[in-house]
């Protein structure tokens, strides 16, 4: 059985660095002791896997657990196609490169991305023109108040950009306790024109790239335009590219002639919203002990190594209110605030 710990420090759990106290805390590895925790705990409860896609701006009243649980496992479906399941603890990187490694076709665009297999269904994390989604085949969730074990598929998921059913309709009733994914074993389909994954490959004299290519490409340009959580606290991309109108772009563009954009459908268009943090002039942008990242400006960042989480989003604040009034376009945190 897993041992319950008071007053804990957090700042090992969450990518910003923030140090804050949970009133109790538990590290779990095994699904069983989950099951067990969830029936005997009293307090309300406050889950943690990687801590990549959360902001703590005051110390958590509840029993903090932090899903540690590790485990691969694969099935052959034919000539083309593997199920992968992950168990939810495990990093998503790690996995990733595993995955990789073993030459499964598929999550190479999701190279890099911070947190763990279990919360990235939550968000329906994406990158270079790929999203969890594309994927996904299943997720398995214990129920917090039933103990009960639920399996989401695809559709069950209602996976949209940044979300799912799990930030939505069925939010902190669930715990993500493994994934399954269906990935390629000889016909690799690549998706290399997104962003600059083409020039990366260019670059390296890649003329037919395999799986790792590509995850060496995506892996070389997050490097150099995202700091290293382990160096300067972070999250990673702080606020969603927003959807607009195609009408509303239209009328920016006039007084906007350089605002890129990526069509969505025939009535909605994307719009980076690093772009508009940076045109807004945040890029490199320090206010307190937080800052924006000098190379990227989707990333807010932990600068001084010392700062409160309340400082972080009062900086988002602040570049929201900005952006809404230059450019008539909100701008929505991707990142959860606790």
């Amino acid at each position: 059985m897993c041992q319950i710990k008071e007053n804990i420090s957090l700042k090992a759990y969450n990518t910003f660095g923030i140090d804050v106290t949970a009133k109790s805390f538990v590290s779990v590895t095994d699904e069983d002791d989950l099951r067990t925790i969830l029936s005997e705990n009293k307090l309300p409860l406050f889950i943690v896997s990687g801590g990549s896609n959360m902001l703590l701006t005051k110390n958590i009243n509840a029993l903090v657990v932090h899903i540690n649980t590790k485990g691969i496992s694969s099935e052959i479906k034919n000539d083309n196609e593997i199920y992968v399941t992950a168990k939810a603890g495990e990093n998503w990187h790690d996995f990733v490169q595993y995955c990789i490694k073993n030459d499964w076709g598929g999550l190479e665009n999701l190279s890099l991305i911070p947190g763990c297999v279990g919360s990235a269904p939550i968000q329906n994390i994406g990158a270079y023109g790929v999203e969890l989604k594309d994927n996904f085949v299943e997720c398995k969730a214990i129920h917090r108040e039933t103990f009960e074990v639920e399996v989401f598929d695809l559709e069950t998921c209602k996976f949209g950009y940044r979300d799912s059913i799990f930030k939505n309709e069925i939010k902190d009733q669930y715990i993500i306790t493994e994934v399954t994914f269906k990935l390629s074993t000889t016909k690799h389909i690549l998706k290399t024109a997104y962003g600059a994954i083409e020039d990366e490959l260019k670059k390296s004299q890649k003329n037919l790239p395999t799986i790792q290519d590509v995850a060496n490409a995506v892996i070389a340009i997050r490097k150099r335009k995202l700091p290293d959580p382990s160096e300067v606290g972070n999250s990673g991309s702080f606020f969603k590219n927003p959807i607009i109108e195609k009408g509303d772009y239209e009328i920016l563009k006039i007084r906007f002639p350089e605002m890129p954009h990526y069509p969505i459908s025939d009535t909605k268009v994307k719009i980076p919203a690093g772009w508009l943090i940076d045109q807004a002039g945040f890029k490199g942008f320090v206010k307190g002990n937080a800052g924006v990242h000098p190379n990227q400006a989707l990333v807010l960042i932990n600068k001084t190594g010392t700062a409160k989480g309340n400082e972080i989003l009062s900086l988002a604040q602040f570049i929201q209110k900005e952006i809404t009034k230059k450019y008539t376009i909100p701008l929505e945190m991707e990142v959860n605030i606790f």
